[in-house]
């Protein structure tokens, strides 16, 4: 056997499927995030130096060796390890947007890591590889939506662990995803938010919190619209997001729109429909509303997946 296949024998290649999430969920403010079927399919091998061949969404960005995200993080784990670094060739098929609020940077940041503990043999588990992921996103709502699939609901520790459960809601949530062309990033999204909140404003943000929890188990789509109200980061964020303020007013009064939220830190917003409602039909009252209020954005049809990063096929037979 050669030294080339000697190598790619210790080192079989990794296959990953990512989803994009949306998290926040208007009240559930760093606690909870839904996958959804929009994905990065990530295929790593060894190489003699480190490449990248990208096609899909934002592929320009992706394909870039520089500074790329995966990449940091896979080497940042693996130094941290003391692990030596392997120099590994991606092929990327991305159909997340990336920095517009749909979990881009967990879904980067979960595939380095995952890229680590693969080359680097590391043996780690589901939950350390979601608190690593969690600890470098700074919230953990992304990260185990995007590693476990479905609605998760998650929390840190003072030691910068996270804790985390996955659940399937029940019955179907068709989605529509609203994106704008300009990008937010989180830090700035982050520092419009005061330090302090009213007694009022937590209290309702926890009952409405635990009332959306109760309407995606049940399946209580009558729940979701008064649920969906938040006090802690829409209304300041809603300036830096103009989408938000003109799907809110639509989802107040037309049929079949159940609600709309700022899908993570913006400026995306998430709209849940009623399954009778057609994708179609839906977008064409999106499409008036925006031009109502001079906006532009893509609509992209979607759902909640229980496909999470940790079903990945690959991932899962490399556990067998």
């Amino acid at each position: 056997m050669t030294t080339a296949k000697k190598n790619r024998a210790a080192n079989p290649p990794l296959e990953l499927v990512l989803p994009a999430t949306s998290a926040n969920l208007g009240p559930a403010f760093d606690a909870a995030a839904l996958a959804i079927g929009l994905f990065l399919k990530v295929r790593a091998r060894t190489a003699d130096e480190f490449s990248i061949r990208a096609r899909g969404r934002d592929a320009e960005i992706c394909s870039r060796v520089e500074n790329h995200l995966i990449f940091t993080t896979y080497r940042e784990v693996l130094q941290e390890a003391g692990k030596p670094v392997r120099s590994l060739v991606l092929n990327i098929d991305n159909q997340i947007p990336i920095g517009k609020g749909c979990g881009s940077s967990a879904a980067a940041r979960l595939a380095g890591i995952a890229l680590a503990v693969h080359f680097g043999k590391l043996h780690w588990t589901d939950s350390r590889i979601v608190g690593e992921a969690s600890r470098r996103e700074h919230h953990p709502d992304n990260a185990a939506a995007c590693w476990m699939g479905g609605l998760a609901v998650a929390k840190m520790s003072a030691e910068s662990e996270a804790q985390a459960a996955c659940l399937s809601p029940k019955g179907k949530w068709p989605l529509l995803l609203v994106v704008p062309d300009d990008t937010l990033p989180t830090e700035e999204a982050r520092r419009v938010l005061p330090s302090e909140y009213s007694r009022a404003d937590a209290v309702t943000n926890v009952q409405n919190s635990m009332l959306l929890l109760a309407a995606f188990v049940q399946g209580r789509r009558d729940l979701l619209a008064s649920a969906l109200e938040d006090r802690m980061h829409q209304p300041y964020r809603a300036p830096l997001c103009p989408l938000l303020p003109a799907l809110q007013k639509l989802a107040a009064g037309t049929p079949g729109i159940l609600g709309a939220v700022l899908s993570g830190a913006g400026p995306s917003v998430l709209i849940f429909l009623d399954d009778k409602i057609g994708a179609d039909r839906a977008k064409a009252k999106v499409r008036r509303q925006l031009q109502a209020h001079g906006l532009k954005a893509e609509l992209i049809a979607t759902a909640i997946t229980k496909q999470g990063g940790g079903q990945s096929k690959a991932w899962t037979r490399r556990l067998c």
